[in-house]
């Protein structure tokens, strides 16, 4: 996903008409379901149209059929590109898994497993035509590996073990590639910053150069591109593709460990394991769990920062003092040992990292390069990313954070649905509003926000 323009007087506007909106509904003294924000409460009647808005624009973004060059069975879909993606796929399965009657969920996960190659790879993005965007000789080409969590999601609503013993050897298969290639002798994984999924937030070190890196920045790119007058949008796509790996931001890759993505493959192993033991396919059971057990040794020795109580990135084997939301994927991964639990959530409530207008932004406030109105992954509060840190806080039994966080994620994206009619790729920390720069109608991944907090967090209290 390419960055976009904002316009600020709009997002301004959101913040009044929000005011506004919230004070004519407390005047009519609703019965709240999630706590007072400020004056603004969220009703039951609220609740319900934000509910029946994210299937309305789901459903419409189902595609597939005689329509499509290739992809001929109907499925659920991003949609903001006749491309399909891998992550936010995935994402959309946490939500309508309560739907599979009206959302064809399981075809979109299997238009990947489609594309996977003999040797277990499969791209984070392919076109519309059914090829691979993505070479797979670059790390950009992968996605946090997150199928095993998507079909687990599934299983949760509809207990299918054909689906599982379907798909075991696909993820098996996907799980190994991974290893092969992207684990280091240290047992952590290295990958890039796009091809994670937060696509501008700052991994390297504060000032790092390379002589490889020093032509154009990611940003610079971006730019040469946009200025690229006469080229249709097919071939500045192919030239960034083509570009990207001379960029500053596309050599940073093999020199460092990744937090997330090594947490994200610690979570693999105990959700396949899962899924063996529930097909009776036990034959694996012990590699899974040394291999758990090395990564998250690796992990609190390498990547634990005793003084600063938080997990770091590693570049060159030093940790870089930049905290970030993929941060707790280690929640997910069960790898945080009891004694440094909670010490590792409380940055969750300080005001000055986590704990923010709107929680959960993607870098934590006290980075320089945080942005307090999003700028995408500079400090924008994601869906996807929230959705994680809850369900990490649930799986370690911390169920009155989960609801706090929960309950102010969800106020402050029911104030701009009332203000705007609609929900958007990602909202800002610091202000209620959408994010600058933010897509509207996105469900897309905020589908998760209006269904599945809804479900398992607000109505359930």
């Amino acid at each position: 996903m390419k960055r976009r323009d904002f316009n600020l007087s709009m997002a301004l506007g959101v913040i009044g008409a929000t005011t506004l909106a919230s004070s004519c509904e407390s005047k009519s003294k609703p019965k709240p379901i999630a706590p007072k924000d400020e004056g603004f409460l969220v009703t039951k009647e609220l609740s319900q149209k934000m509910y029946a808005k994210a299937l309305e624009i789901t459903k419409s973004k189902v595609r597939g059929g005689d329509s499509e060059l290739f992809f001929k069975k109907p499925f659920v879909d991003a949609a903001f590109s006749d491309n399909i993606f891998l992550w936010d796929t995935c994402f959309i399965v946490c939500f309508a898994k309560y739907h599979l009657d009206i959302l064809p969920v399981y075809q979109a996960l299997d238009n990947f497993y489609d594309r996977m190659e003999t040797d277990g790879y499969i791209c984070r993005e392919y076109r519309n035509d059914g090829r691979a965007l993505w070479s797979k000789e670059h790390p950009v080409s992968i996605n946090p590996p997150l199928l095993a969590f998507a079909e687990i999601e599934l299983y949760t609503v509809k207990k299918d073990k054909e689906r599982l013993k379907k798909v075991y050897p696909i993820l098996k298969k996907n799980f190994e590639f991974h290893v092969d290639r992207y684990q280091g002798e240290d047992k952590l994984f290295w990958g890039d910053t796009l091809g994670m999924g937060m696509d501008n937030i700052p991994r390297f070190p504060r000032g790092w150069t390379t002589e490889e890196g020093n032509g154009m920045t990611h940003h610079e790119l971006g730019e040469k591109l946009g200025k690229m007058s006469g080229s249709t949008g097919e071939e500045r796509l192919n030239h960034f593709i083509a570009e990207y790996v001379n960029t500053l931001q596309g050599v940073w890759n093999e020199q460092g460990r990744l937090v997330d993505f090594s947490a994200q493959m610690a979570m693999y192993a105990l959700q396949l394991k899962f899924i063996a033991q529930e097909i009776d396919e036990t034959t694996n059971i012990a590699t899974y769990d040394l291999f758990h057990k090395e990564v998250k040794e690796a992990l609190n020795e390498k990547c634990w920062n005793d003084e600063d109580a938080f997990y770091y990135d590693l570049g060159y084997g030093e940790q870089i003092k930049r905290k970030h939301i993929g941060m707790y994927w280690t929640l997910m991964g069960k790898l945080v040992p009891d004694n440094k639990l909670d010490s590792f959530l409380a940055h969750l409530t300080n005001p000055n990292e986590f704990y923010r207008k709107t929680p959960l932004p993607a870098l934590s406030a006290d980075d320089p390069d945080y942005k307090g109105w999003g700028d995408y992954w500079l400090g924008g509060v994601w869906a996807p990313t929230s959705y994680m840190v809850l369900k990490g806080l649930t799986l370690n039994e911390r169920h009155e954070l989960a609801l706090d966080l929960a309950e102010k994620t969800y106020s402050a994206v029911a104030q701009v649905f009332l203000a705007t009619g609609t929900f958007w790729e990602n909202y800002a920390p610091d202000l209620i509003s959408y994010g600058m720069p933010s897509k509207k109608d996105f469900c897309g991944w905020t589908g998760l926000v209006p269904i599945s907090i809804y479900k398992e967090y607000i109505q359930k209290k």
